[in-house]
């Protein structure tokens, strides 16, 4: 898939793979970040499905090595990152990190599982980002580790300012879909209008 032409055959299919799915609601939902939306995009439908998920870890391996992005370890932020980070260190052979989102009140109170040794680049991912506050904290966390974030991919990106907020703090995205995208195809294929 190292082409182009590969790249968007693989987004396409995704994209099909989302809408079959039923991974694009409309209604109101309250979002993670606390914004309301009149649409939602569980992620999680596709990554409990093994196909769709061989599917996101090798268009985010093909994303990453089409932009030259080195990596030590994957890591994703529980609980919607981790089949994803799961998949891509399965299909790149890069040990996974698991970042959770508070310390555990047990054990060892970590907030990582896996291991961050400093001076390594990590890859981040995630299944949606709106405001980018999750793979941000993800991120930070990383580097307090002593890691280098080498880049942030997400499957789908819903286009309301975590772009921005990434690539202020000098990180490279790489979002899999935008949201205009899956829109887009779920009203040309008779799908409710556009919210």
């Amino acid at each position: 898939m190292s082409t182009a032409h590969g790249i968007n055959a693989a987004k396409r299919k995704l994209i099909e793979r989302m809408l079959s799915a039923g991974a694009l609601l409309f209604g109101r939902f309250v979002l993670t970040s606390g914004r309301e939306s009149d649409y939602y995009i569980n992620v999680k439908k596709l990554v409990t499905d093994p196909g769709s998920l061989a599917l996101i870890a090798e268009m985010i391996e093909a994303l990453t090595a089409g932009d030259g992005i080195r990596f030590d370890r994957v890591a994703g932020p529980e609980l919607g990152a981790v089949p994803i980070a799961t998949a891509v260190s399965l299909r790149t052979g890069k040990p996974l990190v698991i970042i959770r989102k508070r310390p555990k009140s047990h054990g060892t109170g970590s907030l990582v599982e896996g291991e961050v040794r400093k001076g390594e680049s990590v890859l981040i991912v995630e299944d949606v980002t709106t405001t980018g506050g999750s793979v941000l904290r993800a991120a930070e966390v990383i580097e307090e580790l002593g890691g280098k974030v080498s880049a942030i991919s997400v499957v789908v990106d819903r286009g309301e300012g975590a772009a921005e907020r990434i690539r202020e703090r000098g990180y490279t995205f790489l979002p899999l879909i935008h949201v205009s995208e899956l829109l887009e195809q779920k009203v040309n294929t008779g799908g409710e209008p556009t919210p």
